[in-house]
Parts: C-alpha cells; structure tokens; sequence
C-alpha cells in the first residue's frame, strides 16, 4: 500500500518526531501497523503520510512469497534513500515485520541504513526501534482503540499445533539471525490503533499464527502456532469500531475456520459470527480465510440465517488434484470439494465463492494440471487467483526434486487464468440489469469521471471493483455511504452500475 494512503489523519503539530509508514502484504500486516502507529501516535508521536516529511520512516514486509520478498527489499532500499540523499529528512529507518523473521541478520549487515528490526511478535517494541520516548498528551483525532485496561496475552494453543510443534513444524533454527522464541504477541481491544482503511470498512484480526503443515508455506514459522483472541475482546472492538462509524468488519486472520479451538469452543466462528450479526450498525460482516474441512453445517447455517453477514466464502484449495494435495500435506481432491461446493451452494442461495491456487508445485504432471483445469471449470468460481510454485528455505516442499521451470510454471498459471476469465465474463455479464446494495468508496482511480464502490460480492481490495457513471442528479453520492443500483455493464471482472 503506497505511503500517501496509509494515513488520512494528521496529529497535532507540536509533536516534534514526525513518524511514515510503508504497509505491504496482507491485511493482517495492515492490522499490525495500524497497531503499531496506534503506540506510536499515544506515545506522542506524530504521523505524516509522507515519507518526505518523516523523520522516522517504518516499512512493514511480507516475506509469503519470492515476490513478496523483493518488493519488501526495493520498499527498504527506496525508503533508505530519504535518509542518505541530499536534503533527505528522515534520521530513523525501521524495518518490522515477516521479513525480520525471516532475515533479520541479513537485513542489519547488508542494509547499514536500517537502524531497527521489529519482528512480527515484537509489536510492542516499535517504540524503542522508532527512538519514541512515551510522553502524557491531549486527546488525538486518530481513531485510537484503547483502554486504561492493561493488555492480556494468554498463550493458548490447539492440540493439533502442539503436535505439530513436537514434529518439528515450526522449527526454525537455520534461518540466520531468527530469535528462538516463535512469535506469541496478538493485539486485544485494549490495543492503541489507527485505522487507516476507509472511514466505514475496518479489518479485525481475530487469531493469529497457523498449525497446518502445508509443505510449500512458511508462515507458521513466521507468525507461530496458532492462537485465538478471547471472544468478549473481539466483540468489544467491534462495537467500538461500530461507535465510531464502521459499518463494514472484516474478520481476519490465517485460518479464522480454526477460531475458538484453543479455547475449547466448538463452531467458534460460528458462534462470533453471530454475536457479531447483533451488533447496531454494522450492515455487512465477513471474513477471510476458510480452510476446507473446517466449514461446518453450522457455519453455513449462520452465514445464511443473517443478513448483515455477507454470503461470501474465500477459501484457498490451493490444487484439486488428490496427488498433488497430498505432496502439499493437504487433503482432498477434486470430488469432495465439488460436493463441498454444492453444499455451499445448496445452504447459502447466491453464495460468491473465491479461491485460489497453487499452479507448477514439484512434481505438477501435466495430468494432474488438467485435473486442475477440469475441476476449475466445473467449480466456476465466482473470484480465483493462481500463484506459481514459490521456493521458500523452510518450507518442507524446498527439499523436493521434480521442481518445474519458471517458464513452464507461468505458463500454467496463464492457461488456468484464461480458463477463470471466459467463467468471470460469463458470470459478470450473467448480473446485468439486477440490483444490488453498493458501498460507495469515492472517485474512481480509473478516470475522475467516474465513481467506484462494492457490493457484498466484492471483499475489500481483492475482487473487482463497480464503477458507478450515472446517478440522480438530486442526489450527490457520499463516500462511505450505501447506495441501491443496477447493473448496466460487464466487463470481465468489473462491474459498470447507476445509482438508483
């Protein structure tokens, strides 16, 4: 996310030390640096959206993928320039995040404009790595989630993970520079936070760390086992973020299905969902991700009974083929996730599915691709995405042979695109002339003429976008507002609509 969005706030000016932030990845990254700016703007610092005017400058990484990790390297090297060119401002560069997990010695000895590493448990440290001295002061415009209540991290930990951990799971002792502690910190309501999506949409982390033993991802050694927050702290954040004018709640985290086992509830995501579904003002509520054998009759049964919490499924299958599964410690095969899908379907009129999948993993034949093709054409995903194959040190699927050339990779990630393309087209143009509820999000980035929004089809900043052309002259649209409109439009995977 570039610099100049990050932040729409502007604290008080007689704060001397002026902090920016750069946020990649994920939106579980986003979350954490609206925490840590939450610290930093209750400690007294000021935070500019301008990384010319910053004299500290925090670049948050994403280490997921190879790509994740160079754009995460040219960020630090862009944002370094502000400290060592001529008339650069900055004095302070910190580099946090699954990058520092990953390679935090290296980034200290081949980047000596870094001055501080904060790493995905390390949260609390940003203070000290932004040279932040905590000071008393007034009241602050950001929209800052705390309590005089002092933060409660209790550990707690799902059987599966603790068998997981005994096998070695989460072992990282050849990474250079990684602490011998995993990750442990998770936020709570007490937390200081400044949100920085639009005014009427807010993420919530609501776990953090993964159990699973997928052999081609490393973010369990990233981030740590996984672990819930209480269910009385999400709701409680929620209702605040409700208070203030968010009327959209995302619920976050790397496998939110497991939520509440390491706490003893059964159909935890259910049962939050629910609660949540009562909460006064929020009008749509969703959340990311969903891991296949944990989507639960009742989880279903919830989604469809309420009609604040959006019918949308994003759950990642990663392949079809029941091979290729098992070589990536998954599960599963193209069968069972067909009838998965009906039940879906069946359970939830008008649900949106989303998906995504790992193209040239090692030993990928090219039966087993078009067992994937096949599947993908059947299933007809309203939204999929397709990544090839990323070698990751770490990653149990590293140590494989068999590993297929760049060349090919992409170009099965391409073929399976162009398949998704022909069904989005088709599913696109298939809601024209229908009338859906949107959430206006302001000018389109696409040209001035135009205004652009979602509906509860479109997660926030992963599916298509509705571009709005025409509404009633008396009636100038707001953004962060809901609106009726029709369809007029199709394009592959946007959407053209008039306010109505």
């Amino acid at each position: 996310m570039p610099i100049e969005k990050i932040i729409s706030a502007i604290s008080e000016p007689t704060v001397p030390a002026k902090v920016g932030f750069v946020s990649l990845g994920c939106p579980k990254n986003l979350v954490d640096s609206e925490v840590m700016m939450g610290m930093l703007a209750q400690a007294g610092a000021e935070l500019t959206p301008n990384a010319e005017d910053a004299d500290v400058i925090v670049v948050n990484t994403c280490s997921f993928i190879g790509s994740a990790q160079q754009e995460s390297i040219d960020t630090i090297l862009e944002m370094a320039r502000h400290k060592t060119k001529t008339g650069g401002k900055a004095k302070r560069l910190v580099v946090a995040g699954c990058l520092v997990e990953r390679f935090r010695d290296e980034i200290r000895r081949n980047i000596p404009e870094v001055d501080a590493v904060v790493g995905t448990g390390e949260l609390e440290k940003i203070l000290a790595a932004a040279g932040v001295a905590e000071t008393p002061r007034a009241s602050s415009p950001f929209n800052i989630l705390t309590s005089s209540a002092p933060t409660s991290n209790i550990t707690t930990s799902r059987p599966e993970g603790d068998h997981r951990r005994g096998q070695g799971r989460f072992a990282r002792d050849s990474w250079d520079g990684a602490v011998a502690d995993l990750p442990n910190y998770l936020y709570d309501d007490h937390t200081p936070r400044v949100l920085t999506t639009p005014r009427s949409s807010a993420y919530i982390k609501i776990a953090e760390g993964c159990d699973h033993p997928c052999s081609f991802c490393i973010i369990p050694q990233l981030r740590g086992q996984f672990r819930s927050r209480r269910f009385e702290s999400v709701i409680t954040e929620a209702e605040r973020l409700a208070q203030s004018g968010v009327h959209e709640i995302t619920l976050i985290g790397q496998d939110t299905t497991c939520y509440g086992e390491d706490l003893g509830l059964k159909d935890g995501l259910a049962l939050l969902l629910e609660k949540l579904a009562g909460v006064d003002g929020l009008r749509w509520i969703r959340f990311l991700y969903a891991y296949p054998n944990k989507i639960t009759g009742r989880l279903l049964a919830t989604i469809a009974a309420h009609d604040n919490i959006c019918s949308y499924i994003d759950v990642p299958l990663q392949h079809a083929s029941a091979t290729v599964l098992k070589r990536m410690k998954r599960g599963g095969g193209a069968d069972l996730f067909l009838r998965s899908i009906e039940k879906m379907r069946r359970v939830i009129p008008g649900v949106t599915l989303r998906t995504s999948f790992i193209v040239g993993f090692p030993g990928e034949t090219e039966r087993e691709f078009e067992e994937l093709c096949g599947f993908v054409k059947e299933a007809a995903f309203d939204w999929m995405g397709a990544f090839g194959y990323s070698d990751q040190e770490g990653a149990s699927a590293f140590d494989h042979d068999k590993k297929l050339p760049a060349r090919e990779i992409e170009s099965r990630r391409k073929s399976l695109m162009s398949i998704q393309n022909k069904i989005s087209r088709a599913k696109k143009k298939s809601l024209v002339g229908r009338e859906f509820d949107l959430l206006l999000e302001g000018s389109s980035t696409e040209s001035d003429l135009l205004l652009e929004g979602r509906t509860a089809m479109h997660a926030p900043e992963i599916d298509g976008k509705v571009f709005v052309n025409d509404y009633p002259e008396v009636n100038e649209p707001k953004e962060g507002e809901f609106y009726r409109c029709r369809i007029t439009a199709a394009h592959d995977y946007d959407l053209v609509a008039k306010i109505i």
